[in-house]
């Protein structure tokens, strides 16, 4: 079993800046697709940032320009570094993978796509 663990969730302040770490229990090099989301109280999960296992990189639009999705597959992890956060940014945090194969395109920041999930990580960007 995959298992995944975020790490590094807390508080900012508007402006500030937050790293996350999702800190994977296998090789996720070329093996796995890997994503962070987002979720708040009575909305659905959103994509936040993507990475392919082909290193093909997608981000929301709301988080694109200030967030950076970062592979490291000699320690199987994937960071996000959050700059500029901003108050809507608040939420519980998720990491994901994937392991299944296929050659038909997808949108990566949608949650279907993703077997294996962290516990979340909570963030709270204060005004």
């Amino acid at each position: 079993q995959v298992q995944l663990m975020e790490l590094g969730g807390g508080s900012a302040q508007a402006g500030g800046s937050l790293r996350l770490s999702c800190v994977v229990s296998r090789y996720i090099g070329s093996k796995y697709d890997m994503g962070w989301f987002r979720q708040v109280p009575g909305k659905e999960r959103e994509g936040v940032a993507a990475v392919t296992r082909y290193d093909s990189i997608k981000y929301a639009d709301s988080v694109k320009g200030r967030f950076t999705i970062i592979k490291d597959n000699a320690k199987n992890t994937v960071f996000l570094q959050m700059e500029y956060l901003q108050p809507d940014d608040s939420a519980m945090y998720y990491c994901a993978a994937n392991d299944y194969y296929t050659d038909s395109p997808r949108n990566w920041l949608l949650p279907v796509f993703y077997d294996y999930w962290g516990q979340g990580t909570r963030v709270t960007v204060s005004s």
